[in-house]
């Protein structure tokens, strides 16, 4: 199971910088960068209504569930 953090697109969507949102946010850029590569573990839930705030949208815009690939049969 993956969880995938799709910030790219609101932060197209809302013409903002990464710099602009983690500001607006209150976490730091590095943060952000941690987010988008898919090496956070968690995500608070303050934190993720910072997100919806921010870029209004609903968490589902933000974050989305890829199933793990099928393991292959030898």
């Amino acid at each position: 199971m993956t969880i995938v953090v799709d910030l790219d697109a609101q932060l197209a969507r809302r013409r903002m910088s990464v710099g602009e949102f983690a500001a607006a946010v209150g976490i730091t850029p590095a943060n952000v960068a941690v987010l988008k590569n898919g090496r956070a573990k968690a995500v608070r839930f303050t934190t993720l209504d910072a997100f919806c705030r921010t870029l209004d949208c609903q968490p589902g815009d933000v974050l989305r569930w890829v199933p793990d690939e099928p393991a292959s049969e030898i």
